[in-house]
């Protein structure tokens, strides 16, 4: 009930109102508060004037509204806008509206003129009146506020407002400090404290029949009893009987036998009250539904304040585990990295200490033959010499070619050729951003790919995803796309419920973009964020046990084969090119009884008991310890001299660019160009038997025969 403490209060006053009238424009004022506001205006100002001039109400309505906010103050001003009106100071209201005091009045003596003429009497002047709430001027007849009907309504709801805010009844009689009251005389409507009763309400004589209340059951008889009828305020003595529904005003009988209303629809005054009161009743029971939605969406408003302020912290929480889950990732990642360093740094190694321990050897079976033939030179029998000294110069002649192929030439540069790619990274970094999710609620929000399990490995692609922390809204399923290698087009190469896929196959030094997005039955979300992969430049592989023959026999994680049967067994690479240039090599670690292992690429589903080349899945260069030959779908070619021992080195190289596969012994280029028109998905490939044991050396640079064939070639067009 404290809420409609304000509707009881005047708007000049800023007090509970006292003697309210009712002006035409259906807002209240206090009497007193009314008398304040009067303002005098001339006849020639007057409204019916003003219409007289072609001037209209509303017209005069914006003069009014132009005045009273042209104060220096926010608060509202009383009428005072017409020229002619007098100038009165103004003073402000408690409720901040400003108030004109009341015009004295004008004696009406005679003017003269400095002539000495009479001049003609002041203009009368009328009295007029601004609604402090519309600001909509009225003028007032010769009745003046007495024309305005009194408010009796609003008087009885602040007198039983007041009396509900009242801690106890107060006697009405008392003079100073009124007391409690003790009764109240239902009949005098009076509360009285005891001393009061006895003397003003005495138990005999005329009163004794009154019938006396206690206080509290005298203020509900109070509110029940019907109060005093209103009378008219054209006719006083008249009480309103009826009611206008043209002037939406109680009228009396005497009003409608003058005529002022005869012509106006009327109906009983009982009939429009039941009337009124039930369609204000409808008309409250709407405001207290929208009251009661109010109050929902207060709670349902600080709800979200507090709702706000736990996914604050609740996504304050996430944003630092996803950037710590980056930095671990990151931290891996570094440790993997050192990981491959340390792989290239022992490969490099290794490479080296074999080299030395061969051209040890090599040193002291050369040391051994000079030794020897020196000690045979000194031999003084000719016949014996002859006879051994032919073999003596091949054997040195042997020895001394041995040592001119490239022997004496470091297999391996001490430079570190790992270079670090870091710009993708840093590129994702910079564009790390939140997703605003402005799709309809229905459809699911974009995936975010999580960069810190995202990760590329020779010709793979790793991706993860994963819904936006606090999704509402499910997903059934997400597409995958990539694009070409080649800033193409993008094209789904997953679709599925899963959040991890590994795309296998793409271009090796390539640069793939790819994007994710989600849908269920209500559509597809937008996409995320486009992520950037970097395939390997060269490619690390070792032997694949799944696709090879049962007789074949790994070690050294996969790098090393060789066969427990006397029978030619193939084994393939893990890892199958289509575009680039790749250059692998193959150290022989074991070589009995002059066996002919097959080196070359085959497609997956090449034969695998039988010799390399046997059929039209493989291109191979097989060789024994004095030659080799190249052989394809069983056909044989271009056999060339020099084979290979234990400790010698067999490359392969692969050329999509000139679709050429090239092979080398010992770094030197054996014969000519194997096979062109290569094309396709091929993979490294070795057929062997149990005389022979090969390690696979994966991540090598271009070797320089290629590189300076691949110059002459440039810089001589016409010559292959």
């Amino acid at each position: 009930m404290e809420e409609m403490e304000e509707e009881l209060k005047c708007p000049v006053c800023g007090s509970f109102y006292r003697e309210p009238i009712i002006l035409p424009c259906s807002h209240s004022l206090c009497l007193a508060c009314a008398r304040n506001i009067l303002v005098q205006t001339p006849d020639s100002e007057s409204p019916q004037s003003r219409r007289a001039s072609g001037l209209s109400d509303y017209d005069y309505l914006d003069l009014d509204k132009m005045s009273l906010y042209s104060e220096a103050d926010s608060g509202y001003g009383s009428y005072g806008g017409f020229a002619s009106a007098p100038t009165t100071p103004c003073q402000k209201s408690p409720n901040g509206v400003r108030v004109f005091p009341p015009s004295m009045p004008v004696p009406h003596l005679p003017h003269h003129h400095s002539s000495g003429a009479l001049l003609p009497p002041p203009p009368a002047r009328n009295q007029c009146l601004t609604c402090p709430q519309c600001h909509r001027s009225l003028l007032l007849d010769d009745r003046g506020l007495r024309g305005f009907a009194k408010n009796r309504v609003l008087e009885g709801v602040i007198e039983r407002y007041q009396q509900s805010k009242a801690a106890a009844l107060r006697c009405q009689l008392c003079e100073k400090s009124p007391k409690e009251a003790t009764v109240m005389c239902e009949q005098c409507d009076v509360f009285y404290c005891e001393p009061c009763r006895l003397r003003c309400h005495p138990p005999r004589g005329p009163l004794a029949k009154h019938r006396l209340l206690p206080p509290a059951q005298g203020r509900v008889s109070r509110r029940l009893s019907p109060r005093k009828i209103s009378t008219c305020t054209d006719h006083e003595l008249e009480n309103h009987s009826m009611y206008c529904v043209q002037c939406k005003m109680p009228v009396c009988y005497q009003c409608l036998e003058e005529g002022k209303h005869s012509s106006h629809e009327v109906k009983a005054l009982g009939a429009m009250w039941k009337l009124h009161k039930s369609q204000l009743s409808q008309a409250l029971n709407g405001l207290s539904d929208r009251a009661k939605e109010a109050k929902e969406f207060l709670v349902q408003l600080r709800n979200m304040v507090q709702q706000i302020q736990e996914n604050s912290v609740e996504f304050e929480a996430c944003l630092v585990a996803q950037c710590d889950a980056l930095i671990d990732a990151l931290n891996r990642r570094k440790v993997q990295l050192l990981a491959r360093v340390n792989k290239e740094h022992e490969h490099k190694l290794k490479v080296v200490r074999d080299q030395i321990s061969h051209c040890t050897v090599k040193l002291r079976q050369t040391t051994g033959l000079m030794e020897y033939c020196l000690e045979v030179i000194k031999e003084n029998d000719p016949s014996g010499f002859l006879q051994i000294s032919d073999a003596l110069i091949r054997r040195v002649h042997l020895t001394e070619d041995q040592w001119g192929k490239g022997t004496l030439t470091p297999r391996m540069n001490t430079d570190f050729d790992l270079n670090l790619d870091s710009a993708p990274l840093l590129q994702s970094i910079h564009q790390l951003d939140f997703v605003q999710m402005k799709v309809p609620s229905l459809v699911p929000a974009p995936p975010m790919l999580q960069m810190e399990e995202c990760c590329t490995q020779n010709n793979s692609a790793t991706l993860s995803w994963k819904q936006p922390p606090m999704s509402m809204v499910q997903a059934e399923g997400y597409i995958l796309e990539l694009d070409d290698g080649n800033g193409g087009q993008f094209r789904e190469v997953f679709v599925g419920k899963e959040t991890m896929c590994t795309v296998d196959g793409l271009h090796f030094n390539s640069t793939y973009n790819a994007r994710v997005k989600a849908f269920n039955k209500a559509g597809v979300s937008q996409y995320s964020k486009t992520l950037v992969l970097q395939t390997s430049e060269v490619a690390w592989f070792a032997f694949d046990p799944g696709s090879a023959h049962s007789d074949i026999i790994f070690s050294n994680d996969n790098l090393t084969v060789t066969c427990n049967s006397y029978d030619d067994r193939v084994v393939l690479g893990k890892t199958g090119f289509s575009k680039g240039v790749h250059y692998w090599e193959l150290t022989i670690d074991r070589y009995d009884n002059h066996p002919d292992p097959a080196f070359g690429v085959a497609r997956v589903e090449v034969l695998k008991d039988v010799m390399l080349g046997k059929d039209d899945k493989a291109w191979a260069m097989y060789v024994d310890n004095n030659r080799s030959w190249f052989m394809h779908n069983n056909s044989h070619t271009n056999r060339t001299e020099g084979g290979i021992t234990k400790g010698a080195t067999v490359g392969v190289l692969l050329d999509f660019t000139r679709r050429t596969l090239t092979f080398s012994i010992n770094e030197e280029q054996q014969g000519p160009v194997a096979f062109e028109s290569m094309e396709g998905l091929l993979f490294p490939a070795v057929s062997l038997n149990r005389n022979v044991q090969v390690t696979l050396h994966t991540g090598l640079p271009i070797p320089g025969f290629y590189s300076s064939r691949a110059s002459i070639a440039s810089s001589h067009p016409g010559h292959p």
